[in-house]
């Protein structure tokens, strides 16, 4: 039986991250995915800041665009906030995990691909994990010190039946890749586009991020909860035709890929962070905004404290997990309640001219103000965009 100090369960951002970290501090790693390649499960939308490669030391080889400019369009208005500088990254997610995972094997580590969790158990003091290979159904067990819950949404290792897990508020997202001609390429090039209102998505948002040469990512996602006035919505695919058809407009296309996930949300951040020597991170502890469904650095930073908590745990400082969950409340519960009932007001209540009329206040702020708003959740935004628009008023009304 093979042993290790770490086995983390899981192969995305936040459970390579992890397994990176270990390993390079000299542990026994394993980390598992249950694909066979990280091409299979490629649904991220992936934009983030610049910041997001120098905090986690990642290269621009993952890269598959660069972007200044952000462009909110909402059913009757749009919305331009430019910089002169690069201020962030489209990240090719599947470059991002499978560097991760070479990380992991040049530092020692182990990675098993096509490898499904079963279960764990506890058997004289040694934690034995039982794995499945999917093309030979084959079960192996292994030994760990600590296991982790990198498990996403799904949140397989640490609740063993789905009716254990808590509330959950769900969201659902497809994604098209999509190759066009370069007159179309250029449009979105050094630009994300986020599209909301009734016209482009009711119940979420639809998106467009440019990738490598010719190809965009054009994507939406919506809760899955009732709208309080719009009654009946089309499918997901349907949404994103109409973005192609009435806003990107090409000469031509080629669909390239199509991927689809859901993240799950526990509203005032009651999943379990830990048990005994088992430690969850990531979507499986509601890392990602429910506002903008962001999740990519806030699940490897949450990686990052796990590391930390782990290493003492398995150096005899410590003696359980948690500190860990007391560091993560405290860092994600402020702000990510705020995005919670942020989100459901503005995609499950508000009326089309209420998304127009507040992206109007906010089309007052600068594109320094705006990012605080959009990557650093700052409230407030919102009402100083909207003191600015009256006072616009006001001089308009001098002038007159």
């Amino acid at each position: 039986m093979n042993r290790y100090d770490v086995v983390v369960v899981g192969a995305g951002p936040a459970g390579g991250q992890l397994a990176r970290s270990m390993a390079v501090s000299g542990f026994k790693v394993l980390l598992v995915e249950q694909h066979e390649d990280f091409s299979r499960n490629d649904f991220s939308s992936a934009a983030t800041l610049l910041s997001t490669l120098e905090q986690f030391s990642l290269p621009e080889s993952i890269v598959g665009s660069f972007w200044s400019d952000l462009v909110a369009v909402t059913t009757n208005t749009k919305h331009v906030w430019t910089s002169p500088e690069k201020l962030g990254a489209v990240l090719d997610f599947a470059k991002l995990k499978q560097f991760l995972a070479n990380e992991v094997q040049s530092h020692g580590g182990d990675v098993r691909m096509g490898y499904r969790y079963v279960r764990y158990s506890q058997n004289d003091g040694e934690t034995l994990v039982t794995l499945k290979e999917r093309a030979q159904q084959r079960l192996e067990t292994v030994s760990t010190k600590v296991l982790v819950d990198a498990t996403g949404f799904a949140r397989s290792v640490m609740y063993e039946k789905r009716r254990d897990q808590p509330e959950l508020i769900g969201a659902t997202g497809i994604e098209y890749v999509i190759e066009v001609d370069e007159e179309t390429y250029r449009k979105y090039l050094d630009s994300i586009f986020f599209f909301l209102g009734y016209e482009w998505m009711p119940k979420g948002y639809s998106w467009v991020f440019p990738m490598e040469k010719y190809r965009l990512k054009v994507g939406a996602g919506r809760f899955n909860l009732d709208h309080k006035i719009v009654a009946h919505t089309e499918s997901l695919r349907h949404y994103i035709n109409i973005l192609i058809r009435k806003h990107v407009k090409p000469k031509h296309y080629e669909i390239v890929d199509v991927h689809g996930s859901m993240i799950k949300y526990s509203k005032g951040l009651k999943d379990i962070y830990c048990r005994d020597n088992v430690i969850a991170i990531g979507d499986a502890v509601s890392t990602v905004n429910p506002l903008g469904g962001e999740g990519i650095r806030h699940g490897m930073y949450s990686a990052d404290v796990a590391a930390a908590h782990i290493k003492r745990y398995l150096e005899n400082e410590i003696t359980d997990f948690r500190a860990y969950a007391v560091q993560m409340r405290r860092h994600f519960l402020p702000k990510w309640d705020s995005s919670a009932n942020e989100s459901i007001k503005r995609y499950l209540i508000d009326s089309d001219r209420r998304i127009d009329n507040s992206f109007s206040y906010l089309g007052f702020l600068t594109t320094k103000e705006i990012i605080g708003v959009l990557f650093y959740y700052k409230r407030g935004g919102l009402l100083k965009g909207f003191l600015r628009y009256l006072t616009s008023r006001m001089f308009a009304v001098f002038a007159k």
